[in-house]
């Protein structure tokens, strides 16, 4: 008895476990890729951007505003301390003494000291000190980030409206032809499009309904998108309806068959094309409620079996008689 209750906790255990991981895991490995998503444009797309345009700010300061002085020009107001006045605006030497900057340009740098970290551009020069004034007063992360955002997505949507049509669409696909013949890279370029292509592009087959179909042989039922109706001969030689049907993989969806079946070979699922996926993606794991099978108290099932016969499904009638059955 104690074995038994030991085992029963145990097993109670392990199934609290595995429930609050079910619960836990799921937003916690979307706000993961989210991050590691977000690290990814920030590291090899806004830093590089952010790190250009800055350049170019501190280019132009030095050399038309009022950026670095090699010297100390003839009429400035000397104020001691190699500092002076020169046009109204005091200037300090730089960290190697060679040089003059803006007293306001170290000021804020040295006031704002904990807003860098260790990417920040060195201070051990004039340059690194504009820099670091140019992040700090013109380019903060509050007006980069929404800023970038705003031209990201606007160049995403030119792009695609670029590509989409018959010159881009023609260098997509010169393109991916080329680096498909690369070996190596072709196997993970080709995996990593299938899954892009599948995520993000709109799908150009319109699935009608899903169905359970016995594929691939008889008695073994698999999910099925309707994409239309068949090649007009085979109805002919068939004498009845054919249906042309997408057969997807797991746990892959973007990959399947094609395959035509008979429509009286076929049942209409009551599921909606998103749900099936996520069926096909968790390899059945992830049944919609209104086709999970309900158990009673001694774990039966409480709703009826239904089963599939002569091109039909046969649910089992309140009669106990071998011939009265209903057929839908």
């Amino acid at each position: 008895m104690n074995e038994n209750s030991q085992t029963s906790r145990s097993a109670h255990f392990r199934s609290f476990i595995f429930r609050g991981l079910g619960v836990v895991l799921p937003p916690l490995l979307t706000i993961v890729v989210l991050i590691w998503a977000w690290n990814t444009i920030e590291s090899y797309v806004l830093r590089p951007m952010e790190s250009t345009v800055r350049k170019g700010v501190v280019w132009y300061q030095e050399s038309w505003g009022q950026g670095v002085l090699e010297e100390i020009p003839a009429n400035a107001i000397t104020q001691g301390d190699n500092s002076f006045s020169y046009d109204g605006v005091p200037y300090v030497p730089g960290p190697t003494g060679r040089k003059y900057l803006p007293a306001y340009v170290v000021d804020t740098v040295d006031e704002n000291a904990d807003y860098f970290d260790t990417n920040s551009p060195p201070l051990n020069s004039a340059n690194g000190y504009w820099h670091r004034y140019i992040q700090v007063q013109w380019m903060p992360r509050r007006i980069v980030i929404p800023i970038f955002l705003i031209v990201f997505v606007t160049v995403l949507y030119f792009v695609g409206r670029l590509f989409t049509f018959s010159l881009g669409r023609w260098f997509v696909r010169a393109f991916d032809a080329a680096i498909l013949r690369i070996p190596v890279v072709n196997k993970v370029y080709g995996s990593v499009k299938q899954v892009t292509d599948f995520a993000f592009s709109e799908r150009e087959i319109e699935f009608n309904n899903v169905v359970a179909v016995q594929y691939p042989s008889k008695g073994i039922w698999s999910l099925g998108f309707v994409t239309g109706n068949s090649i007009k001969q085979l109805s002919d030689a068939m004498g009845e309806p054919m249906l042309s049907v997408l057969m997807p993989t797991s746990p892959m969806p973007m990959t399947g068959f094609t395959v035509t079946v008979r429509r009286s070979d076929t049942i209409d699922v009551d599921m909606t094309v998103d749900e099936a996926i996520q069926f096909v993606v968790s390899c059945g794991v992830v049944v919609p409620p209104n086709q999970r099978v309900i158990r009673n108290a001694a774990g039966e099932e409480a709703r009826p079996k239904a089963k599939y016969r002569d091109g039909a499904v046969v649910l089992p009638s309140n009669s106990t008689a071998e011939g009265d059955r209903s057929t839908v």
